[in-house]
């Protein structure tokens, strides 16, 4: 991991490309491991490497927030795919999405864990006081260690900026699990959770289902 982060990136290549995202919420969520969160902060580069999503979908979705509908505050879900959907949740932390799906159709992916690439010394300035695996282990921590906040909510996530998902430059196959989405009540039988095996920053939430496929040991 690198520690310094000032000026350009050398774990970025580019920018995914709009197409990316427009396509069915599931597939991208799990196409988006691997990839680079990018977070630009004055002259710092905060980048890490995502390592578990979990997708959600619209109408047919029970624990989505798009499930009844459009609502001020879910409009996000039902616009351009590859912006951020941000929002503010248990009056603590805020949580990251990027959207999916022709507009007009929800869909969003949560970012629920990236593992620190670069700009590890500000991370650790915003989250003081805590372990370097407990930088971005879950969706509140990896937000406040790249100063995410619904400032950016609706960024657009293709073109560089302030916030920005990209390509890494030596892109690296990773075995996937997949599990149950955490902390819902409904749609606990969908298996949208994804994640990379063995991975130190995923999360260490219980899933109530877990696949064991045999390819990937997981």
């Amino acid at each position: 991991m690198g520690d310094g982060g000032i000026g350009i990136s050398l774990s970025v290549a580019g920018t995914l490309p709009r197409e990316f995202y427009v396509r069915g919420t599931v597939v991208v969520a799990r196409d988006l491991l691997g990839k680079l969160l990018v977070r630009r902060r004055g002259s710092a580069s905060l980048v890490g490497r995502i390592v578990e999503v979990e997708a959600y979908r619209g109408g047919d979705d029970p624990a989505s927030h798009a499930f009844r509908g459009r609502t001020l505050r879910n409009m996000p879900m039902f616009g351009e795919a590859g912006h951020a959907y941000i929002y503010f949740t248990y009056g603590n932390h805020y949580c990251l999405n990027v959207t999916t799906q022709p507009a007009g159709k929800a869909g969003a992916v949560l970012i629920r864990a990236v593992e620190p690439l670069e700009g590890i010394s500000v991370m650790r300035e915003l989250r003081s006081g805590v372990n370097d695996l407990q930088l971005t282990s879950g969706p509140g921590k990896l937000t406040k260690a790249l100063d995410i906040d619904k400032s950016l909510n609706e960024i657009d996530l293709t073109h560089t900026g302030p916030l920005y998902v990209a390509n890494p430059r030596h892109e690296e196959r990773v075995a996937v699990c997949r599990s149950s989405r955490i902390g819902i009540r409904l749609g606990k039988e969908r298996l949208w959770r994804f994640y990379v095996k063995s991975n130190p920053y995923v999360s260490r939430a219980k899933p109530i289902i877990q696949r064991h496929p045999s390819s990937s040991g997981c």
